[in-house]
């Protein structure tokens, strides 16, 4: 029985030959990220040392957290696309650069938990060359995003509807052009804060400052835009106008663009998010 007659909506109609499986490659870079997890979340049970305020091993968790996150979600992007033999090799190099980055970022951060060190804004000589050459690293993994928004704004024959291709192309590609501004005034300062905080009042898991700027507000964001756009580009699909449901995928993205920049001033002004 078909899903209209269950009462379900129909499915995204699916062109021949597309894609309907998550990336394998990228997908297996996501699931050992996530297993990588079995080494780190014991080793924060059982070492106590303490680095800045928090136990060594919580920032390699959570760029474990993010980087399988995101990663995850461009498997499943990927699934989306044409099977283009073009769209396939694009596919196969950005694998290999996703895989290449993930791990230095992973030897990167998790060394330096492991040495109680701090990874980012250390002023030790060789840790601040190696927080430099990641810069590039990182710049490589956001290029991920850029290249698979950019195949999606092209597939102009997708299988999927006109809303949802372009919130996915638009999302994927803000996280790029947001992201860079962001992660690189953080790289060029001594630090995430604009100001002094005096309490250390913070967000809650987030740990953003509640007294000063915190450009990590903007980066997380930014960072996440291939996951906001997208949600509305699902909600534009129930439209039955499809140039009304563009335009409220252009208004959503300019809008979510226009709500990071903000953060970013924000932070900049020394003023908190929360």
């Amino acid at each position: 029985m078909d899903d209209a007659r269950m009462g379900f909506p129909p499915a995204i109609p699916r062109a021949r030959g597309t894609r309907i499986a998550a990336d394998p490659m990228l997908l297996r870079i996501g699931v050992a990220v996530i297993l990588s997890l079995l080494l780190t979340l014991p080793a924060l049970l059982l070492d106590g040392r303490m680095l800045q305020g928090e136990n060594v091993w919580v920032k390699p968790i959570k760029f474990q957290i993010a980087l399988a996150i995101y990663l995850v979600t461009l498997a499943v992007f990927a699934s989306l696309l044409p099977k283009d033999a073009a769209i396939t090799r694009r596919l196969r190099w950005i694998g290999l650069a996703l895989t290449l980055g993930t791990l230095a970022e992973l030897l990167w951060v998790g060394g330096s938990a492991m040495f109680a060190t701090a990874s980012h804004y250390n002023p030790h000589p060789v840790m601040s060359a190696i927080y430099l050459s990641m810069g590039g690293v990182a710049t490589v993994l956001i290029l991920g995003s850029l290249m698979m928004g950019l195949s999606f704004w092209s597939a102009r024959d997708n299988h999927l509807p006109e809303a949802l291709r372009l919130s996915l192309a638009l999302g994927l590609i803000l996280t790029f052009v947001l992201t860079l501004p962001a992660a690189g005034t953080l790289a060029a300062l001594p630090g995430h804060f604009i100001g002094t905080p005096v309490t250390g009042a913070v967000v809650p898991i987030m740990g953003w400052s509640r007294e000063v700027g915190d450009l990590r507000v903007a980066h997380f964001l930014a960072m996440h835009a291939l996951h906001a756009v997208p949600l509305i580009g699902v909600a534009a699909m129930g439209l039955s106008n499809p140039a009304l449901a563009r335009g409220l995928v252009w208004a959503g993205a300019l809008g979510y663009a226009a709500l990071t920049a903000f953060a970013f001033v924000q932070a900049l002004a020394g003023q908190p998010a929360f």
